[in-house]
């Protein structure tokens, strides 16, 4: 099967106290967006690549990639008010005898063996969820009041999921609903089971100014 990532980038800069998109900040000379996409190309360099990016984002992105000398094939794909509406139109661009991971464009440390894993599994069990074991303890609350939970059937779920194309985009073939956090919640609503895969603790979301200071330290770590 081809193999396709679709990146979404649809974030602003809000907690990170930039006017910049989160997505174009800076990180080890390049923006951020471009060490996700670069992860996958360096995992296979004939993968194809679709970006959903605001449409008022799209000049801002190709100066960007002119100045970084970026120049890796990619299809724009216009994003929506929710990330739910990005990935539905990105979806549009992929065949549905393909693969796809669908990954998250502030997610640059991403690693090649999470994306293998990723595409291996799908490609047997129709989806790869990628997560981690709570590293602290977690409590559920209501209210006032507050339970433990047991960590270790907890799972802190990252990106990318991956997918067979068909069934992710069978999935996406309905009306956005506030519980559909992630790709894998969308596909357990169409009655699918879901295949959790490893992840790593590193493939951190880029949040705040303190995620930020830790991706830099990790990338000169492997300098």
């Amino acid at each position: 099967m081809q193999k396709y990532a679709l990146i979404t980038a649809g974030g602003q800069g809000s907690r990170m106290g930039s006017a910049q998109p989160k997505q174009f900040l800076e990180l080890a000379g390049k923006p951020l967006l471009m060490h996700a996409m670069q992860a996958f190309l360096n995992y296979a360099p004939d993968i194809r690549l679709v970006l959903v990016l605001p449409e008022q984002e799209f000049a801002a992105w190709k100066n960007l990639c002119q100045q970084h000398r970026f120049h890796s094939a990619h299809q724009l794909a216009i994003g929506g008010p929710t990330r739910f509406h990005s990935v539905k139109n990105g979806l549009r661009f992929i065949p549905e005898q393909a693969l796809v991971a669908i990954h998250d464009g502030v997610r640059p440390l991403v690693s090649l063996d999470t994306i293998s894993r990723a595409f291996h599994f799908a490609s047997k069990f129709g989806n790869a969820i990628p997560g981690i074991e709570a590293a602290d303890s977690l409590r559920l609350t209501d209210g006032a009041l507050s339970q433990p939970l047991p960590r270790d059937r907890v799972r802190l779920i990252q990106t990318p999921q991956c997918f067979r194309a068909s069934l992710i985009k069978r999935a996406y073939n309905r009306n956005y609903h506030e519980s559909f956090t992630d790709d894998a919640s969308v596909l357990e609503a169409d009655g699918e089971r879901l295949f959790l895969v490893e992840g790593h603790r590193e493939n951190i979301k880029i949040t705040t100014p303190a995620d930020l200071v830790f991706a830099e330290a990790w990338l000169r770590r492997g300098n």
